[in-house]
């Protein structure tokens, strides 16, 4: 019995990769206004260890789980459309217990939708030039 659970575990730990899957979301926005949220998803949410972010390619890596489910690495790129913006997010794993990239989704949704709401920054006014101190002092 025992070696059959062994044989169990270990088939599952070398079939964990082939639950990993790309997902993919088209946006009705630029990469340009979605790459913000989704920075703003990772660095704010508390959920994720960012590996790495590359805002020139719009990509990064991230980790998520650890406490009760094993720690998971996952990435996410944008790539442009012509009818707006997909988002691949891909993850290590999603199951009964998980699903990394729905959740991904839902918070970036949320961020994107903070900033659609945020009133836009006003202009920054220019300096006014100093005026010169009259002579006759």
């Amino acid at each position: 019995m025992r070696r059959f659970g062994v044989v169990a575990l270990l088939s599952l730990t070398a079939a964990g990769p082939a639950f990993a899957k790309t997902h993919k979301d088209v946006y009705t926005v630029q990469c340009s206004v979605l790459w913000p949220a989704v920075k703003d998803t990772l660095r704010n949410s508390g959920k994720y260890g960012i590996i790495g972010i590359d805002n020139t390619e719009m990509t990064a890596s991230f980790n998520i789980g650890g406490t009760l489910a094993a720690k998971r690495t996952n990435s996410v790129v944008l790539n442009t459309k012509p009818d707006g913006c997909e988002m691949q997010v891909q993850t290590a794993y999603s199951g009964f217990t998980n699903n990394d990239a729905g959740d991904f989704k839902k918070r970036v949704d949320e961020s994107l939708a903070k900033q659609q709401a945020a009133p836009p920054a006003p202009p920054a006014q220019p300096a006014q030039p100093a005026k010169p101190e009259s002579p006759n002092k």
